[in-house]
């Protein structure tokens, strides 16, 4: 009787590396003891492992051009972007997404003035209405045009993401692009403009994505996606803490205190020092009653205060770590130093602004560290500048770059190589970056095919794997929410994750299968199974010699024997499984059975409209008409080998 894998069998399958390296990794966790000098992959391993981790995978004819120059000279190349030409993508992007290219603070402008709008003319129609006038809804064309901009800005923004890791030349640029853009993670979906703030912010971390680690936390933190996403903008000193707002005149006392305000004892005490006679004081007092009264019509949410959001993950998530060595008051306190950065409304041209009336001009203790009273914007540099070259971030970023690139458990001795260098080299992350991918750990046997892929990267790896050219539609975009990973969508601040079992459930294994066959079914934009390597051939030959080709030209030579028997077979136990008990839930009003593909479109739908929830770029209906899966198509043939390959353990891994 032939052996298939059990579902747990399978999900283990995918979660771990092959059998041909069980025996490393039952060690994969201990403390390397290995000289640094020491590889223990062979060369051909070698060339897989920097194409899978310092790439979004192989394309046709990589292996062999990396393989001609060496593996340590691609890498040194790959580390200097700046030196690679990347003419052709700069053109794709320049020509294919009109709307990236534009003042984003301008498109928020016409959006939220579009808004005001519309405002306007509810109010209308509801005067109207109250009048006894039939009013039909109306929506303004300026709105609908600023509509139909934002989703199209949405939407190039996520292909666009997609289309560079495909498609451009410098790829470990864009790998390290969605290491940051996970680790400063802003959720698309936290206000109406937020996805013009992304446009830019996207930008910003590509640039700073190899260089010092504090020029690139300085620029996150400056952004008006981070600042809004995390509530710093509306962060202001807390009622009765001094500000540095300027007098303006005579009898300005109650400016000086700034947006929060004076309390009752604030103003005797202007009074008191100023000196002020009795018609003064009276004076002073009815504006005083008149601030209080337009404070409380306007709420508490309109006077603001402190917001400790990002001060907590500033340090928790982007620096220090959640260990690292801060307490509740130096949060408090490092949001006191943040207070007044902020971001200007749209029609004034938005982009970041400090504002010193807001700011918490007091003194501070933040990390042992006095900050007199009296400081400004200054303050939160000096804070940056403590914390982005902190022992424990040197730590913190390294563990995270180790844990991406090599191990979902890094050895302490690799981590620490790596924080050295990040204090040596005052936070180069080019040189940290080459302490990790040239060590033996990385490439050690134990840590070959020990990464699974995410969502993002099954995606591009497949379309890398076919030859495609770069998708400038939103198709390719909606099959990494289709995955489980809508762009931009993670709405906590911690991000995606980046260690395998997070993705390895039964749902998400069979998705992934499934994607699989629908790609083998050029269902991918751009990309078809005539662009695996020797395609033309193997569509002739025998269904074993098939196997061997695909496995060569997209398994990297190497498929375990489990694997070799679905593809031989053509049989896979989860996708038959599912099929089974789809057929047994799956019955109509009649008692009949409804028709299983429909079925598995129906989940594919449902997935599509959950995935989006969660704030995906693309909006449901749109991802739903453009469906890649949708029902899984049934194969044969070479297109079913293919399809069965790139939906495999030893695919789903890196």
């Amino acid at each position: 009787m032939r052996r298939i894998l059990s579902v747990p069998l399978l999900a283990a399958a995918i979660a771990l590396p092959s059998p041909a390296f069980s025996q490393s990794l039952r060690h994969s966790n201990t403390r390397s003891n290995v000289p640094e000098s020491i590889r223990t992959q062979t060369a051909d391993q070698q060339v897989l492992q920097v194409l899978n981790r310092l790439a979004f995978g192989p394309r046709p004819g990589e292996v062999a051009a990396v393989r001609k120059i060496g593996v340590d000279a691609w890498i040194d190349q790959q580390l200097h972007p700046e030196r690679i030409d990347d003419a052709q993508m700069d053109q794709l992007l320049t020509s294919a997404y009109p709307l990236l290219t534009q003042d984003q603070s301008k498109l928020a402008a016409d959006y939220t003035a579009a808004q005001r709008e519309l405002r306007q003319v509810k109010r209308a129609d509801a005067a109207d209405s109250a009048n006894g006038a039939a009013v039909k809804p109306r929506i303004p064309p300026e709105l609908k045009e600023a509509q139909r901009e934002r989703g199209q800005l949405g939407a190039e923004l996520a292909s666009a993401r997609v289309a560079r890791a495909v498609g451009s030349n410098r790829q470990l640029l864009e790998v390290m692009t969605d290491f940051w853009e996970n680790h400063f993670n802003v959720y698309a979906r936290k206000n109406a403009v937020e996805a013009y703030y992304l446009a830019d912010y996207d930008r910003t971390i590509r640039e700073h994505a190899l260089g010092k680690f504090r020029d690139l936390l300085g620029a996150v933190a400056h952004s008006p996606a981070m600042l809004v996403y995390l509530d710093n903008a509306l962060s202001r000193a807390n009622p009765g803490e001094p500000t540095l707002a300027p007098a303006r005149g005579r009898g300005a006392g109650l400016a000086a205190f700034g947006p929060n305000g004076p309390t009752e004892q604030d103003v005797d005490n202007v009074i008191a020092r100023r000196h002020l006679d009795a018609t003064q004081a009276m004076a002073l007092r009815q504006r005083f009653a008149q601030f209080q009264a337009n404070r409380k019509k306007q709420g508490a949410k309109k006077s603001g205060g402190l917001n400790e959001n990002y001060g907590r993950e500033l340090m928790e998530l982007h620096t220090l770590g959640v260990d690292g060595g801060y307490t509740q008051k130096d949060v408090i306190e490092v949001a006191r130093a943040l207070t007044g950065w902020t971001v200007r409304p749209p029609a004034q041209g938005g982009g970041f602004v400090f504002r010193p009336e807001w700011h918490d001009a007091g003194e501070k203790v933040i990390l042992g560290q006095k900050f007199p009273a009296g400081h400004g914007e200054d303050e939160g540099e000096r804070v940056l500048d403590i914390i982005a070259r902190s022992p424990a971030t040197a730590h913190f970023i390294s563990r995270e770059l180790c844990e991406r690139f090599v191990s979902d458990s890094p050895s302490t001795a690799l981590v620490d190589r790596a924080a050295q260098t990040f204090l040596r080299t005052d936070g180069d992350m080019r040189e940290v970056l080459r302490t990790i991918v040239t060590s033996p750990e990385f490439f050690s046997a134990q840590a070959y095919h020990s990464k699974v892929k995410s969502p993002f990267e099954v995606v591009v790896s497949a379309a890398r794997a076919l030859g495609a050219e770069p998708d400038t539609t939103a198709r390719t975009a909606f099959a990494v929410s289709y995955l489980g990973e809508p762009l931009f969508g993670h709405e906590a601040p911690n991000g995606w994750p980046e260690t395998g079992e997070s993705w390895m459930n039964t749902g998400g294994i069979l998705n992934r299968i499934n994607f699989g066959m629908a790609v083998a079914a050029n269902r991918l934009p751009g990309a078809t199974i005539m662009g695996v390597p020797g395609a033309d051939t193997l569509q002739g030959k025998a269904r074993v010699a098939q196997v061997d080709g695909v496995v060569a030209a997209i398994l990297g030579g190497a498929a375990s024997p489990d694997t070799r028997r679905i593809l031989e077979s053509g049989e896979h136990p989860l996708a038959a499984a599912a099929r089974q008990s789809a057929s047994s839930a799956t019955v109509d009003a009649n008692g009949g059975m409804r028709d299983d593909s429909a079925g598995d479109a129906a989940m594919a739908v449902a997935r599509v409209k959950a995935n989006n929830k969660q704030g995906g770029l693309l909006g449901a209906r749109a991802a739903g008409r453009n469906a890649i899966v949708g029902a899984v198509p049934q194969l044969d043939g070479f297109a079913q080998v293919v399809g069965l390959a790139l939906g495999s353990p030893e695919f789903q891994r890196r």
